[in-house]
């Protein structure tokens, strides 16, 4: 692989990786069979936190596991570093079944939402800590260390301690400290929620970045769905420690599989409506009385009632279909943002590029109809 280097501008920390010369480790899959997760509160109840996952991940992939509090993400992470035990099922890291193994004998590192940097080591000692704890060479470690510094512009930064740095430069060193360890697998725990706004997006490119050319497998952990939408190959929606739903970030939203996931990953509008003709590519629906054809192959039969997602930006201003009472007027820049009601059903919408187009105001009526293109029939 040639030599590559990444330039972005400087946005109050440091500059950006360097990712010459950056192969890390040995990337290995990882496969959950049947993990199920119970746990006993101080009153005696059990409480189900994962239940029943199988779910396989290929060397080299970055997954997100996604979903709201209480979902079981964090408990699937923590039980393939060894945090927690599994109650049932087997875990394998590569061909090595680790569900029985201690966190210091696998073959993961874990980048944490807190930092978890020691306050009275300076960077070199942080990143240094594990290499000598399995008591490698002066020499080697000094080696590995001035690599994985120089990847990321650190370099310059390895006397100070980390009240000395700011938030992503101290995020930069705890992953740092999980990469010279070259496993073979890189867990992340929500690593970016400490970050204001700004830098979290220019970290989060930073870390997709850097995952490409080092070609880890990453398991990522978040509640931020546009985190998730930048970051993986594959994101995987739970709800109840149950998978809802695993795809490309673009096939989980352009044709998630239920209200729950429609409405986790992005907005969605979603109409109730009718299937009236059925054919081979296509089916005839009537919603709220306007009919459309949608270039959809559906499993529901004709007289079937089914449920339309539409995104906001699926939703053409201007024509007729709908006529709806705007409730919300938003100018938001690069697009206008509405919400209009039609009777009891309220409808977002978003308007790209606006410059030039009518603006409807509240208490205003507003015109549209739906981009049979862009909606999604669910199969539920």
């Amino acid at each position: 692989m040639g030599a590559k280097s990444v330039v972005v501008k400087n946005i109050g920390i440091t500059n950006s990786f360097n990712y010459n010369n950056s192969s890390i480790g040995g990337a290995k899959s990882v496969v959950f069979e049947n993990i199920s997760k119970t746990f006993v509160t101080g009153d005696n109840r059990t409480v189900k936190a994962v239940s029943k996952l199988d779910l396989k991940i290929g060397a080299g992939q970055f997954v997100c596991l996604l979903g709201p509090s209480g979902c079981g993400k964090t408990t699937v992470l923590r039980m393939l570093a060894g945090f927690e035990v599994p109650t049932t099922g087997r875990i394998y890291i590569g061909d090595k079944n680790v569900e029985r193994i201690t966190p210091d004998k696998r073959d993961t590192s874990m980048v944490f939402q807190n930092y978890a940097l020691f306050p009275h080591m300076n960077v070199y000692d942080n990143v240094a800590y594990g290499l000598k704890l399995q008591k490698l060479s002066r020499k080697e470690i000094a080696q590995r260390v001035d690599k994985v510094l120089h990847m990321m512009n650190m370099g310059d930064f390895a006397k100070r301690v980390p009240s000395q740095m700011s938030g992503g430069q101290q995020q930069r060193v705890s992953l740092a400290r999980a990469l010279v360890m070259e496993p073979g697998v890189l867990l992340f725990d929500e690593p970016l929620s400490n970050l204001d706004a700004k830098l979290r997006l220019h970290m989060r490119d930073e870390i997709k970045k850097l995952q490409s050319q080092v070609g880890i497998t990453s398991l990522y952990v978040t509640h931020d769905q546009s985190e998730a939408m930048g970051l993986a190959d594959l994101v995987i929606i739970m709800k109840d420690g149950i998978i809802q739903q695993k795809g490309s970030p673009i096939e989980i939203y352009q044709k998630p599989n239920s209200e729950f996931v429609a409405n986790f990953i992005g907005r969605a509008n979603v109409f109730s409506g009718k299937v009236l003709e059925k054919n081979e590519d296509s089916c005839v629906v009537e919603v709220l009385g306007v009919k459309f054809q949608i270039p959809e192959i559906i499993k529901q039969s004709v007289g079937d009632n089914v449920s339309i997602v539409a995104r906001p930006e699926s939703i053409i201003v201007g024509k007729e279909g709908f006529k709806g009472t705007v409730v919300k007027s938003m100018f938001m820049g690069a697009y206008h943002e509405y919400e209009a009601m039609i009777g009891d059903l309220k409808v977002e919408i978003s308007v790209n590029n606006p410059k030039g187009k009518k603006i409807s105001p509240i208490g205003g009526e507003i015109n549209f109809t739906l981009d049979t293109n862009s909606v999604h029939i669910l199969e539920e």
